[in-house]
């Protein structure tokens, strides 16, 4: 059986072409994050079509619809079902899928305070990529899955955030389809919009005790900003060799 799903992945990194812009369509789950906003732009600049997925409920609709308007991008608003989920992605039949999704350990704090359970990894950055994954498989044409992981995945404590990831990745390779994983270090730059200045700081710190030990070990551990990784994510996205691999922040740096 094991021997028969290699079979079938290899005929689809065998198949999947170099995408052109004219006839490449990408599909953005996690639009509105710091690096999906980044990405909407490094496409549009590409002349590539592309779909922005939005939560119907989200407070901000009405903002994040003109943002990605400018920029010509369609604004989807599928509902975060299951069903729902598929039947977009049939009838929008993407060629390129960015998995962006994830939460941060301070909402998932925030959200057990208030005694919620809805916000937690397991539910977002796990449960919500896998309803896109999913979906993609579901498509006729099954369209190459880019998934934003991170550097030091592993099996991790059940509900934490490198678990949650370590079972995205691991569905991912047990599925047909071409994928691409992406494992970058702190993703930051002074043009967040979201306040996270313990993370903004630790980076700085890092980045310059990385610099003391070699550019090789600086490419692959310090930051990144959201523009440079927008562009490895779709450079890689375009690239056939690219399907069936893990990059690390050094192959996600622009050239």
């Amino acid at each position: 059986m094991k021997a028969g799903l290699r079979h079938i992945q290899a005929a689809a990194h065998r198949t999947f072409w170099h995408h052109d812009a004219m006839t490449a369509h990408a599909f953005i789950a996690g639009a509105t994050g710091y690096t999906g906003r980044a990405l909407v732009g490094t496409l549009a600049d590409q002349g590539i079509k592309t779909t922005a997925h939005v939560r119907p409920d989200s407070s901000a609709l009405d903002a994040h619809r003109a943002y990605f308007e400018g920029f010509g991008a369609h604004v989807d608003t599928t509902p975060w079902t299951e069903d729902a989920m598929r039947e977009s992605l049939l009838r929008l039949q993407p060629t390129l899928v960015f998995c962006l999704l994830g939460t941060t350990r301070h909402r998932v704090k925030q959200e057990r305070q208030a005694g919620g359970a809805g916000l937690t990894y397991d539910a977002v950055d796990y449960g919500m990529t896998m309803m896109v994954i999913r979906a993609a498989e579901a498509m006729t044409t099954p369209p190459r899955v880019v998934y934003l992981s991170s550097a030091g995945v592993k099996p991790s404590r059940p509900g934490s955030y490198l678990e949650a990831r370590y079972k995205v990745e691991s569905a991912l390779k047990a599925s047909a389809l071409a994928w691409t994983i992406a494992r970058p270090c702190f993703i930051t730059g002074s043009d967040r919009q979201e306040s996270r200045p313990a993370e903004r700081f630790g980076a700085i710190v890092s980045d310059s005790l990385l610099t003391l030990l070699g550019p090789s070990i600086k490419a692959r551990f310090s930051s990144i900003t959201a523009g440079e990784l927008s562009r490895g994510l779709l450079r890689h996205a375009m690239h056939p060799e690219s399907a069936g691999a893990t990059i690390d922040a050094a192959g996600l740096r622009d050239l």
